[in-house]
């Protein structure tokens, strides 16, 4: 890429979801119970900057499992070999994606719905969004809102990787097959442009904790089509983004990586901004001039790359963190913080902003969204 203007000072990697927290379990150590299994596995340190774990899955669902996704500023990785998942986009029925088993789903900025019924396997891995750019070696604007099998991207190498996890017979061989394959297209491909990287970085209260208040509404609706230039796949949809709690099987994870909200099938990721820190709270014209680079610059190099403007992922980013405020683990007795509460310490106006956000990126209120988290044992 090229683009006018100095780089600013280099504040580190940002291409990183946030880690888990607490030392991480060996691999191929069966996370969570239940009706289904999840196996989490941790990558080969040098590939740590680009994907946190490697989450293995199995799921049985005698029944059909229908489940909400909720937006998110991040990217689906899932390679599976079991039963596979229908994805609907409400808001567009030509999205949908329909009896595909392995995808990516780019980043979406509105809720969907995934539908499974028979026994699930595969593993899921959650990228922040430059992360997925340099190994998926597509421009995310082509991947936005919109989930695709993994036979229509470039090259095969995710379709003969798929073949290859399921001929392996067990989760520390797949994870070592991973390792390989990902440290492969990371050799091969070219870093993004580490003023993009910074803008990242900047965007999400990555290099300094923001002050003031976040963005205002102003979610940019994409048109009910493919994006000029996409991969050709036709109808598709979000992937599986999940607003329910608890660790949960592929197609249902919660707010992902890029935001430091929670995370579906590996569990609960809870860590977020220092308590008073708003994210998204730059504005796109300050950020735009701290990178040197015009606003229509930065909003076209946010779209073909990262897949959303700067403003909407600004928002996504914010949600993700108020979502994982409502969600996250806490001692037995300790209540969940309020609505007010959360409205505050996230930027958002009032709490009226705050549930019209959460109404349009989860397709649910605050309040529900917590009495869902309650009630479920997961």
């Amino acid at each position: 890429m090229s683009a006018a203007g100095a780089a600013p000072p280099d504040p580190g990697p940002a291409t990183s979801p946030v880690p888990a927290v607490g030392p991480p379990p060996p691999a191929g150590v069966a996370a969570s119970p239940g009706p289904f299994d999840v196996v989490l596995g941790y990558p080969d340190a040098r590939l740590r900057p680009f994907v946190d774990r490697y989450v293995g899955y199995r799921e049985w669902a005698l029944r059909p499992s229908v489940r909400r996704q909720a937006a998110g500023a991040f990217v689906v990785l899932i390679l599976g070999w079991g039963a596979p998942l229908d994805v609907v986009d409400p808001r567009c029925a030509t999205r949908g994606a329909y009896r595909v088993d392995s995808f990516v789903a780019g980043t979406f900025d509105g809720y969907c719905t995934t539908r499974t019924v028979g026994v699930g396997l595969g593993v899921e891995l959650l990228l922040a969004p430059l992360a997925a750019r340099r190994i998926l070696g597509v421009p995310l604007g082509e991947l936005t809102n919109r989930a695709v099998a993994v036979e229509q991207l470039p090259g095969g190498w995710l379709a003969r990787l798929r073949e290859r996890l399921a001929e392996t017979p067990d989760w520390p061989g797949r994870f070592r097959l991973l390792d390989a394959a990902l440290a492969g297209r990371l050799a091969a491909t070219v870093p993004v442009d580490p003023r993009l990287d910074w803008a990242w970085r900047r965007l999400s209260g990555a290099t300094a904790p923001a002050v003031g208040t976040a963005p205002a509404d102003d979610r940019e609706a994409e048109p009910c089509s493919d994006p000029p230039g996409g991969p050709g796949t036709g109808p598709a949809a979000a992937g599986d983004r999940e607003t329910r709690p608890g660790p949960a099987p592929a197609g249902g994870r919660e707010t992902g990586p890029a935001g430091g909200g929670t995370a579906g099938p590996s569990g609960r990721r809870t860590t977020g901004p220092p308590d008073g820190a708003v994210v998204g709270s730059v504005g796109v014209g300050a950020l735009a001039d701290e990178l040197g680079w015009s606003r229509r610059h930065l909003a076209a190099t946010f779209r073909r790359e990262v897949g959303l403007p700067p403003k909407v992922t600004a928002r996504l980013l914010r949600f993700a963190r108020a979502h994982a405020a409502l969600t996250a683990d806490r001692p037995p007795g300790t209540a969940a913080p309020g609505g007010a509460e959360v409205a505050a310490r996230y930027g958002y106006s009032d709490q009226s902003h705050l549930i019209r956000e959460f109404h349009e990126f989860a397709g649910v209120t605050p309040a529900a969204l917590l009495r869902s988290h309650s009630s479920n044992a997961g």
